[in-house]
């Protein structure tokens, strides 16, 4: 393969972007099931982000490709190379096999968090801006009751932060264009559903304005 061209659009941590890249089949064979993607790298060249999205991509021998290929920012911000990439999924990368990986040299910026909403609660203000502008859409926290109903319990506060929380974010902080798409014990709530980055951390105290549900 040959990467004949490749731009890509600002970067934000945790956010969708888009490269341009053009690639060349300089070899005999029918490109079939291949995909473009991408690794994010430290300075040392480490790996951060692996598996990026992958975007399928198919030519004849010596045929030229286009494509738009979307990219997500890694967390946090800072300065990062950008890796592209062919891979023969569950078999190899192609620079596996010799074949060249084009690096840039990327500056991710912070996320903007100035659209964020926080639903059903106060309080956080500070950290939950933190958290977005690190990178993550959804932010989720503690909860400060004075009566606790059973649903609420995995909330109390307590700890730090857990990347394997396995409940929802209740009132949560969201960027557009997400909206809560669950509720806890008549609060809103978020459930994690596509590829967006989210946090749970329960140093982040959140009031919840609303009235419980009564239990039955």
């Amino acid at each position: 393969m040959r990467w004949l061209a490749h731009e890509l659009e600002p970067v934000r941590a945790g956010a969708l972007t888009r490269a341009h890249v053009v690639v060349e089949n300089a070899g005999t064979a029918v490109w079939r099931e291949l995909k473009i993607s991408y690794h994010w790298l430290d300075d040392r060249g480490n790996p951060i982000v692996w598996d990026g999205i992958r975007t399928d991509v198919s030519a004849s021998p010596g045929e030229r490709a286009e494509r738009d290929v979307p990219v997500r920012g890694p967390i946090p911000p800072g300065r990062y190379r950008l890796a592209f990439d062919l891979v023969d999924e569950h078999r190899f990368w192609l620079a596996e096999l010799g074949n060249h990986a084009p690096e840039l040299e990327v500056e991710v910026a912070p996320r903007d968090a100035s659209e964020a909403r926080l639903f059903g609660a106060d309080g956080g203000d500070e950290q939950i801006r933190a958290a977005h502008a690190e990178g993550y859409a959804a932010v989720g926290g503690s909860l400060e009751l004075r009566r606790r109903p059973s649903e609420l319990e995995p909330y109390a506060p307590g700890g730090g932060r857990n990347p394997a929380f396995a409940y929802p974010l209740v009132c949560p902080s969201l960027l557009p264009p997400l909206e809560p798409n669950d509720e806890v014990a008549g609060l809103p709530a978020w459930r994690p559903e596509g590829d967006e980055p989210w946090l749970y951390d329960a140093r982040i105290r959140l009031r919840p304005r609303l009235r419980l549900r009564k239990p039955p």
